[in-house]
């Protein structure tokens, strides 16, 4: 999943600003009572999540997938005041774990849980987003793309992570049961023939695809 030199990695956390003491507690913890703990966002992710969202400085957040809430937490960092990031999980078994971390922060008030199903919550949701970050179920991130599309504003900035799926996508014959692969490649083509968005496929860890809205 990483395709940066170790060292190079090391360097470039080492020089970039720390993560807080909750989201190391996190990241610990995470590694030691969750399955997949590759999944979590980690430092240098974190960092690049947290500073766009500082800099667009969204009144509104959409994360689809909140995992362990270690990319909730860092999005969470540049909300505008008063602002709201509505988070969605469909595993019920993460939820007690989310939650304890999102009620040590300093965003407790500002996070909303949303468990189910995407693709059933987005729809319900009645407001316009300044930013949106999908790293849920791959072979729907199309369906995402499709839903979330008309609630952004313009400017928006929608955050998709591992779009290069270990170096997956770059495969030609993919399984037929392999659907994460192929609703990966069918969204980065998808992204890229969409006229409403300008977009950059970023190769840090597993893949960023960001786009903004025009």
């Amino acid at each position: 999943m990483d395709f940066i030199d170790l060292k190079i990695l090391e360097y470039a956390e080492s020089h970039s600003q720390e993560e807080s003491q909750l989201l190391k507690e996190l990241y610990i913890e995470t590694h030691q009572k969750v399955l997949q703990p590759r999944m979590i966002s980690g430092h240098l992710q974190g960092r690049l999540l947290s500073l766009l969202s500082q800099l667009t400085r969204p009144k509104n957040i959409l994360e689809i997938g909140t995992y362990t809430g270690y990319a909730t937490l860092c999005l969470a960092e540049g909300l505008a005041e008063n602002g709201t990031l509505h988070t969605i999980e469909l595993n019920e078994e993460l939820i007690d774990f989310n939650q304890r971390y999102f009620q040590k922060s300093n965003f407790k008030n500002q996070i909303i849980c949303h468990h189910g199903d995407a693709k059933a919550l987005i729809p319900e949701l009645d407001c316009f987003f300044d930013m949106v970050f999908m790293d849920a179920d791959k072979a729907n991130y199309c369906h995402y793309f499709d839903l979330v599309l008309p609630k952004l504003t313009s400017g928006a900035i929608l955050i998709a992570d591992n779009v290069l799926w270990s170096g997956k996508v770059l495969e030609e014959e993919i399984p037929i049961k392999d659907s994460e692969t192929r609703g990966l490649k069918e969204f980065n083509k998808k992204v890229m023939a969409e006229k409403k968005v300008e977009n950059l496929l970023l190769p840090i860890r597993d893949g960023l695809m960001i786009c903004r809205k025009i």
